[in-house]
């Protein structure tokens, strides 16, 4: 059995084009529709009332184009909404926080995990919470950090300002001893080099996006949904508001270029 129809993935912005970048690599012959919000980013500082009715019109939007799967690829919509929305759509649908807690767990050597992401993200306890379910002994210690989404979407990957601001942010995890760091945000991956550096070269960093693409191979295959096409999958991206701007970030998150990205209406 095979299935054409796309693969869907949606996030507040650019940053879930980390998990497209993933699961390109791990799904080359999937046909991808990526929806990013770009009108309401971020959703780190809204409420879960409203995260959760933005990501439900993103779900709907997804579903005109006949998608298979639905890939919540926001740390805020995965660990406010998720969910709610698996019990108001059919389609399969899958977040970011599962497959980033159990990464984190099977690397760590010391049991000592630290996590950062947005406001949101951070106040749900999410992370904590799949942690503890893997293992309950395990020490988890969580840091907001809430001007890096901004700052990686003004292109200050690596400059001295966002040097200092991760220095500040990550001193309270530093002094925590971890080994491991949860990058709570599909934002956060492109900073992997200033963080790594923050953080020392014995601490792993841990991007759930290849655990994400692995969690979609499999849930595809098990349902016999997976492309039976040898040929290169077609991917289309989708925004809310100007889509110039998401091209020109987008190609810095992908490595590739962005032929078109249209404004939904």
């Amino acid at each position: 059995m095979t299935d054409a129809r796309p693969i869907g993935i949606f996030d507040s912005g650019v940053g879930g084009l980390t998990v497209v970048g993933k699961i390109q690599e791990l799904l080359p012959n999937e046909d991808l529709i990526y929806f990013g919000d770009t009108a309401r980013v971020p959703y780190g500082t809204k409420s879960e009332e409203t995260v959760t009715k933005f990501s439900v019109e993103n779900i709907e939007f997804l579903m005109t184009h006949n998608v298979k799967l639905v890939i919540v690829a926001c740390n805020t919509a995965s660990s406010l909404s998720l969910d709610f929305l698996k019990r108001c759509f059919r389609v399969p649908i899958i977040g970011v926080i599962e497959p980033g807690a159990r990464e984190a767990v099977s690397v760590t050597r010391n049991n000592r995990i630290g996590v950062i992401g947005t406001n949101a993200t951070i106040s749900s306890g999410a992370y904590e919470k799949a942690i503890k379910r893997l293992n309950p002994r395990y020490s988890v210690f969580p840091q907001a950090c809430p001007l890096f989404v901004p700052l990686v979407e003004e292109g200050w990957a690596d400059n001295k300002v966002t040097k200092a601001v991760t220095e500040i942010y990550l001193e309270p995890v530093r002094k925590r001893s971890v080994d491991t760091l949860i990058l709570g945000c599909t934002h956060y991956p492109i900073l992997k080099k200033i963080l790594g550096r923050v953080m020392g070269k014995d601490v792993v960093l841990v991007d759930s996006a290849r655990e994400v693409a692995k969690e979609a191979r499999e849930i595809l295959d098990a349902g016999g949904l997976l492309n039976g096409s040898k040929s290169k999958g077609k991917h289309r991206f989708f925004v809310s508001d100007e889509p110039n701007r998401f091209v020109r970030i987008g190609e810095r998150f992908l490595n590739r270029r962005i032929d078109c990205a249209k404004r939904a209406v």
